[in-house]
């Protein structure tokens, strides 16, 4: 009991000269007698107390980290997707200019020709018992396609129908090297028969008749048309000669030429249902690189004849 009552007189003397020292320190102002010591205090203490909290500020920011972890990690997923749907939305805008721009070209041939034609998409490539090189249609029987139907794009010669289910069709490629298609020079009566070679579509072969025939880089090719234009209509363009090979003693002459089409990157095509009454001849085909049309053919191309009338069914139309 005494050392318990001796502690709280101890504590109450030094409550009491806490409060004294603090009276005179305050009312003294800056002349206080204290303030060196409090200085010293000030500086001791505000030292610990930065140490301190250089101490914990890490493992605090450690843990408001962990805490909002979640959410932060909700805020990058949104952002992500949000990329996402922007690059989806480009790469759709992109697509639909392409596409529309493709479609323009194909009704400008049929418009020119007067091709009646079912406007479609290439959904798949594939080959097909009996040919290597073959692309799957999303147009079919139910849009008027039937088998041995020409296959063009704004470009040129794609190639031919040769199965059709009610709503997809098969055509085989221009360069498959079982293809065979009846062609002409341009601006003449020169004919042959241009083979597929493979090589990705990059060339194909022209096969001229008349072995003294003229030809040289940079003559261009259309397609001379079957009977009835199956499977072939006339005048669609098929390329432009790279080069001639020479045949000393052959009753044929061989040229190889550069599709019009790109048929490794076909999108847009068309199916010709109906060809037109007579051969469009060469107004339809497109410039050689480098070279222009002769005057007033030009006009040609864009306008067509009454009589080459735009004739086009469209999928789903």
């Amino acid at each position: 009991m005494k050392d318990t009552r001796r502690a709280r007189m101890s504590l109450g003397l030094l409550l009491a000269a806490a409060l004294v020292l603090m009276t005179v320190d305050h009312r003294a102002g800056d002349d206080s007698p204290f303030g060196p010591l409090r200085g010293a205090g000030t500086a001791l203490f505000g030292t610990a107390e930065s140490a301190g909290a250089g101490v914990i500020r890490p493992v605090g920011q450690f843990f408001e980290t962990m805490v909002g972890a979640p959410d932060a990690q909700r805020r990058i997923d949104a952002l992500n997707a949000e990329n996402q749907r922007l690059k989806r939305d480009l790469m759709e805008q992109s697509l639909d200019r392409r596409h529309s721009a493709e479609l323009r070209r194909l009704l400008r041939v049929a418009g020119t020709a007067g091709y009646k034609i079912v406007s479609a998409q290439v959904i798949a490539r594939r080959g097909t018992p009996g040919f290597e090189e073959a692309v799957e249609l999303d147009v079919g029987s139910a849009d008027g396609v039937r088998s041995e139907m020409t296959v063009l794009n704004g470009d040129g010669l794609v190639g031919r129908v040769i199965h059709t289910g009610t709503s997809t069709s098969t055509a085989v490629l221009l360069s498959d090297p079982a293809s065979a298609v009846g062609a002409r020079l341009e601006g003449s009566n020169e004919i042959g028969v241009v083979h597929g070679v493979g090589e990705n579509g990059r060339l194909v072969r022209f096969r001229l008749l008349d072995s003294t025939a003229q030809v040289a880089p940079g003559r261009r090719i259309v397609s001379f048309g079957s009977q009835k234009g199956v499977p072939y209509v006339a005048g669609v363009p098929i390329g432009v000669v790279e080069r001639v090979e020479a045949t000393p003693g052959e009753l044929t002459r061989i040229a190889y030429a550069r599709p019009y089409a790109d048929l490794t990157a076909l999108d847009v095509v068309g199916v010709v249902v109906q060809a037109p009454q007579r051969d469009p001849r060469d107004p339809v085909r497109p410039n050689a690189p480098g070279r222009p049309n002769p005057p007033g053919e030009s006009d040609r191309a864009q306008k067509p004849e009454a009589s080459h009338r735009l004739d086009v069914s469209r999928k789903g139309a």
